[in-house]
């Protein structure tokens, strides 16, 4: 695991700094325990160096891709139960703000006819403090070309009627979001209406060659059109023929 520490500082908002760590490290798809025992202890070596918010990969908990594991309804649940836990293990650090990556139940979905599914799950940034989940932001975009099948497992958060979802985390206004939702105006422009005064970007962005400036050009771009910090928390390892290249990163807003 690689905790990369920052700080960020907008030139309008908040006074105080706010230390960063980004958990980058390769989870095993299908091990919730050994995943969450990775950002547990990612956690509280970064809460050690002086951070107060933890930003773990997209999926961070289950691994992505996990494909048909999100269709058994037992695994959904142990999910639902290791995001309680986490939680829970990390209930006795002050001030300690985790963004976690993780499926979730969408409320009043799932709903299966003769020939038709309609998928049950989103897929989430959540923050937790305080023992608790405190809120909870559904991706947006969801992507289905090349190694991509979201949609088979995923509803949109728009499609299920959620909206952005802003954070505060120790005076800062943070708004969260999914992956390819930084890759489209749209997500991030609705975030700025809620007051965010940052963005918290958890991946997992499939390598391919050049990917990596690509990534940090338009993320720098996107920081400075909106005129805010941002930090872009990715996956590294692999997973069958999908690799993960790391290379997180916080661009200001400058």
């Amino acid at each position: 695991m690689n905790a990369v520490s920052s700080v960020a500082r907008p030139a309008s908002g908040p006074s105080q700094a706010l230390n960063v760590a980004l958990l980058q490290f390769n989870p095993v798809v299908g091990d919730l325990a050994g995943n969450a025992r990775q950002i547990v202890d990612g956690a509280r070596q970064a809460y050690a160096q002086g951070a107060r918010l933890v930003v773990t990969p997209e999926m961070a908990l289950c691994g992505y891709p996990p494909e048909d594991l999100l269709l058994r309804p037992a695994f959904v649940a142990t999910c639902e139960q290791a995001v309680a836990d986490i939680a829970a293990r990390l209930a006795d650090l002050p001030d300690l703000h985790l963004v976690l990556g993780h499926p979730k139940p969408a409320p009043g979905a799932g709903l299966r006819g003769r020939s038709h599914a309609q998928p049950g799950l989103l897929n989430t940034a959540s923050l937790i403090a305080g023992g608790q989940v405190r809120a909870s932001y559904a991706k947006r975009e969801l992507p289905n070309y090349q190694v991509f099948d979201e949609r088979r497992y995923f509803l949109s958060g728009r499609e299920a009627g959620l909206g952005p979802v802003v954070v505060d985390v120790l005076g800062w206004r943070l708004g969260l979001l999914v992956c390819e939702d930084a890759w489209f105006d749209e997500p991030a422009a609705a975030t700025m209406t809620q007051g965010a005064d940052a963005l918290v970007v958890v991946n997992a962005s499939p390598f391919h060659a050049g990917k990596w400036g690509e990534r940090e050009t338009l993320m720098g771009e996107r920081a400075r059109k909106l005129g805010v910090p941002l930090v872009y928390a990715h996956m590294v390892g692999g997973q069958d023929e999908v690799v993960f290249d790391g290379a997180s990163f916080a661009v200001d807003a400058q």
